[in-house]
Order: structure tokens, then sequence, then C-alpha cells
């Protein structure tokens, strides 16, 4: 009995010789499973989850009243990386990461959690940047599938540095197990370094020669991101830098940014790109238009009547990239041709007030277009 009493007094001294930025990854509340971590990470999350789920139904009529495919892949990936996290937050409390089993299927969900965000991180990016005039179904399934594919990637490499070779900066001499180390303190400091270079040039990019040649997006949401998105990979670069030199500062820097981003990277995503588009009463439009489409393409539109390539016409994607004013059917050229018809269905159902037939028949028809001309009855 006193044997035992001494082996836990001396495992209690133990813990306490680690540096405070390390005890809060380990140590649990009243000797239970829940780590400190753990709880600390839980409660964002799922506190943002029942903020969906309270403008879920909302959520979805909106959702149904475009056609655009792009809100959806959006929405998707935001409930898809809030559900895996608070999943993996629960799923750690109840293991014993003590044991081998425990150790390894922490690390696997820390693994999977990471590579949805990189992957949802990656795509708003790449979507605004080389596909954000686009808005169909085979764009959108060209940059998951890109996205995915390096995300993967990326989460295969830290898995087997984690097994492997995992971090001595994460092992709990207390309890004889490894945190998760995220690949390592060179492995995060190379990747978080290539990141931050990634997003400096992104954000640098409107004042080169390059804006002219690249449709770039014009939202400042999308550089807000992006900068945030560099700070924090720029800060996590020099926290893990310190601790590869045995600086433990960089550990509680470290702490901070995987904490920020494991809590705000999801509700960033969510606040920056589809917020406005629920929280506008009423969609501005129901429908995409695109610029000499192929008929193998068919199945990725949605077209009116004798559609014209019209390329100052905006689709839902811009929405999301691109300044309010492209939603304006006032801000189009005005020598740019445009069906009467076309230009009332943008507006609001109840602000068209008195519109009839005859009224109809009365709007006068800008220069003359294929498929549409005034004919006298």
């Amino acid at each position: 009995m006193a044997e035992s009493q001494s082996q836990s007094v001396s495992i209690r001294e133990t813990s306490n010789l680690d540096p405070f930025c390390k005890r809060i990854l380990y140590e649990e509340i009243s000797s239970s499973r829940v780590r400190i971590w753990d709880l600390a990470i839980l409660i964002p999350n799922i506190l943002f989850l029942v903020f969906l789920g309270l403008r879920f139904n909302r959520a979805i009529l909106k959702l149904r009243a475009t056609s655009s495919p792009i809100f959806l892949t959006f929405y998707g990936l935001v409930i898809a990386n809030i559900i895996i996290s608070v999943v993996r937050c629960c799923v750690s409390m109840t293991v014993n990461a003590a044991t081998v089993s425990g150790e390894f299927a922490d690390k696997i969900l820390w693994i999977s959690v990471r590579f949805f965000l990189l992957a949802t991180e990656m795509s708003v990016v790449v979507f605004g940047l080389a596909f954000g005039h686009l808005d169909s179904r085979s764009s959108i399934r060209h940059v998951l599938l890109v996205t995915s594919l390096i995300s993967l990637g990326f989460s295969i490499s830290q898995a087997v540095l984690e097994m492997m070779s995992p971090d001595e900066h994460f092992h709990v001499d207390s309890k004889d197990y490894n945190l998760f180390g995220h690949g390592g303190m060179l492995f995060w400091f190379a990747s978080s370094i290539v990141f931050a270079v990634i997003y400096l040039c992104i954000l640098v990019l409107p004042w080169t020669r390059l804006r002219d040649r690249l449709a770039l997006p014009t939202k400042r949401s999308f550089y807000t991101y992006i900068l945030l998105l560099f700070t924090l990979n720029a800060v996590q670069s020099l926290g893990s830098g310190l601790l590869l030199y045995e600086l433990y500062t960089g550990l509680c820097i470290v702490d901070v940014t995987t904490y920020a981003y494991f809590t705000l990277l999801t509700p960033l995503v969510y606040y920056a790109f589809l917020s406005e588009f629920f929280g506008v009463s009423q969609p501005s439009i129901m429908f995409s238009y695109k610029a000499q489409v192929d008929d193998h393409m068919e199945d990725d539109t949605v077209s009116l009547p004798h559609q014209q390539s019209f390329s100052s016409l905006k689709t839902d994607s811009d929405y999301i990239y691109q300044n309010n004013s492209v939603y304006n059917s006032t801000q189009l050229d005005a020598n740019t041709p445009i069906n009467p018809l076309y230009a009332a269905s943008l507006q609001s159902p109840d602000s068209i007030t008195g519109y009839s037939i005859d009224s109809c028949q009365s709007l006068e028809v800008g220069p003359i277009t294929s498929g549409y001309q005034r004919t006298n009855m």
C-alpha cells in the first residue's frame, strides 16, 4: 500500500516537472479520462454545431432555392468538419491513451480531422483562384478531387511520422505514452513555412501583373480569410521552429495556433463565404448562366430558352468571391443586350408590382439579340 502511494506521488511529481503548455495537453479532470485539452476544443465546436442545427431548416430551404452546387458543397464541408471534430473529442475522452490501441486511435482521429480541415481550407482557395468564374458540378468535383489528393498525401506523411518516429517533445513520461505531435517539429515547421509562403503569394497577387490575366476574387472576406491563414501558419512556423531548437516557449505558441485552427477554421469558412447567402431574405438569383457551354455539359447548367453567351452575366460562385454588385442587373454594361424577362427574374417577387402581360410587351428591348426581337402583334 505504501509502495503504491509512493509511486503515485512520484508520477505526480514527474508530471509537475513538465511545463504548463505541455501539461495542458494531457491533464485530466479529477483523474477521469476527460482531458482538459479535448474539452476546451469540444465546447466551441459543440456551440457552433448547435448554431448550425438551429438554422438547418432555413439553410435547406435556401439551398433548394438556388440551382448552384457551390453553396451545397461549402455547406456540406462545414457540416462534415464540425461533426468529425465533435466525434474526435468525444472518442478521445472515452479511450485510454496510455494503452497502445488508445494512443493509436487518438492519433488517427487527430489526423482524420486535419485531413478534412486541410481539404476544406484548400478547396476554398483553389476554387476562388482557379474556378471562381465557373459554377458547375464538374468544376467542383475537380477542385475537391485535387484538394483531397493533396490533403491525403499530407495526412499519410503525417501519420507515418507519428507512428514510426513520434516527437519526443510530446512524450508524457509520467504516463509513458505519446501525444499527437503533428508529425514532428521538423515536418510541422516545413509544412507551415510552405503554406505561409503560398498564402503570402496569394495576398500580393492583386498588386502584380497577373491580376489582369486571372479572374481574382474581389470580395474582401476572401483576402481576410487568406490573411488569417497566412498569420496562423507564420506564427505556427515560429513556434515549431523554437521547439525544434529546444526552446519550450515554442510549445505555448503552437498550442495557441493548434487551438485556433481546430476551433475557428470551420466557423471562419462559414462566416466568410456562406453567412451572407443564408442571411438574405431571398436568394438573389435562381439559376446560373454559363458562357459557351457544350452540349455534353448540359447536366451541369441551368439555362433559359435561347440562351446567349453573355460574358457579363454572373454565376452564384461570384456571389461568394466577388462584390455584391455583380448581382445587380443595373451594374451590367449598358451595351450588353439583356432580355427584359431575365432582368425581371433577378428581382424579388415582392418588389415587382403591376407586372402583367401587357406591361411585358411594353418593355423596350435594347439592341437586337439572337432569339429576342420585338414583333408587331
